[in-house]
């Protein structure tokens, strides 16, 4: 089982809870984007509690980045992790996950649920495969959701936002069902893949059965 020690090199806000932490990365440390690894706070008493968390970085670039939400209302890891500073040590463990980009289609997911999707959204763009891929995102609020700017500047009008609180201009409301997805799908004979709550990710899954769906992609 792989165990590798590593210094945190920054850590920088993306939304009012969500962090960005750039790390070190191992020598021959590879993953495809989409994928993960269980995380470690390397201090006292946090050893043996670990985490999976999404690569939203590029296997090209120096450094491995996370962007992790971060839960203060109990004392959790990521609670933890949003107390660390440049200098403190991550453990990493083995890369591992199911979602991977199999073909253009819509990407579906809920708050923090897009994080395997940025590294692979990066990667398209980096590669000049962005096409008509389409990226559907629930939030509770505006200010909950993860890199609007730069999900609008990759995908245009293929970046879809939906708020279940906030009703405001420029954005959907309301939950995604069955009459969302009809709505606001190009194309039900493509790829999909979802990422989010289960409770969320086993009603779009029915959804999308129900409607005849066939290639769905779901983060567990």
């Amino acid at each position: 089982m792989e165990e590798h020690n590593v210094k945190i090199l920054s850590v920088e806000p993306v939304t009012h809870n969500v962090k960005r932490f750039r790390v070190e990365k191992p020598h021959g440390y590879t993953f495809i984007p989409g994928q993960a690894t269980e995380v470690t706070v390397n201090k006292e008493g946090w050893r043996d509690k670990r985490n999976p968390f999404t690569f939203t970085s590029l296997n090209a670039w120096d450094a491995l980045e996370f962007t992790i939400k971060i839960y203060d209302d109990h004392q959790g890891v990521t609670h933890q992790l949003g107390l660390l500073e440049p200098g403190d040590e991550l453990i990493l463990h083995d890369v591992w996950g199911a979602i991977q980009y199999k073909g253009e289609g819509t990407f579906i997911a809920g708050g923090a649920g897009v994080t395997p999707f940025i590294a692979i959204f990066r990667q398209l763009l980096e590669d000049g495969r962005i096409g008509n891929n389409q990226l559907i995102c629930s939030n509770k609020k505006a200010d909950d959701i993860i890199l609007n700017d730069e999900f609008t500047g990759m995908l245009g009008e293929n970046f879809v936002n939906t708020l279940t609180e906030d009703n405001i201009a420029g954005y959907h409301h309301g939950r995604i069902d069955e009459a969302y997805l009809v709505d606001n799908v190009p194309d039900l004979d493509r790829e999909f893949y979802v990422c989010g709550p289960d409770e969320m990710i086993d009603s779009i899954q029915q959804a999308l059965k129900n409607l005849g769906a066939s290639a769905i992609t779901v983060e567990l």
